[in-house]
């Protein structure tokens, strides 16, 4: 039993020795003149950026208009915001990857254009056309295909990218947008009557 205990304890502290060789062994000794030596160059994502930080991937941060407002005088013309964007805060590049609309409380989806194409609907008939650019690149438009929800953008095209945060020039981009609605017979007040849904993602390879 003795002699058990013994060998025992001799395999335990040759563990240990062994274990001390190998860690010894991770650092690179010169001996010579015009002797090397190579480090290995690692790399962790951490949230605080600390070395023995949590692991974490880049954060995104992205800013979105929450409403893209429209305003429509009592001859049909129509009135909306000059200076909606989209805001990229991430350290990271992103692109605006998918852009739909959905048409809400009532109101329904009818294919942009000239005012004069809902003229002859009734009124109240609680439609509208909607076209929206981003970035300056090609405007996608609503269609008479779907009444309820409509995708203007299935993929990213050019103006729907965004460079990082510190990048000025280049981390935001313009929404320019128009549309078309039906005559109402009554005054409203910020009714909502769609909503645009955009899908953002990291520009990555």
């Amino acid at each position: 039993m003795k002699n058990t205990k013994k060998i025992i304890s001799l395999v335990l502290a040759i563990c240990m020795l062994a274990s001390l060789a190998i860690s010894a062994s991770a650092a690179n000794t010169v001996d010579a003149s015009g002797g090397t030596g190579t480090s290995s160059v690692t790399l962790s994502s951490t949230a605080d950026g600390s070395l023995d930080g949590d692991p974490s991937a880049t954060k995104m941060s992205v800013v979105v208009p929450t409403v893209l407002p429209i305003a429509v005088g009592t001859d049909g013309s129509v009135a909306t915001a000059s200076d909606a964007k989209i805001i990229n805060n991430s350290y990271g590049a992103v692109k605006v990857n998918s852009v739909s609309i959905e048409a809400a409380q009532g109101w329904s989806l009818a294919a942009f254009g000239s005012k004069d194409t809902l003229a002859h609907e009734k009124v109240n008939s609680n439609k509208f056309g909607f076209q929206l650019a981003i970035g300056g690149g090609a405007a996608a438009a609503t269609d008479n295909k779907n009444a309820s929800k409509q995708t203007l953008l299935d993929t990213a095209i050019e103006g729907c990218y965004m460079s990082g945060v510190g990048d000025t020039s280049a981390n935001s981009i313009g929404i320019t947008y128009d549309a078309i609605v039906t005559p109402i017979s009554e005054a409203v007040t910020n009714t909502a009557i769609a909503s645009v849904l955009f899908i953002i993602a990291w520009d990555a390879v």
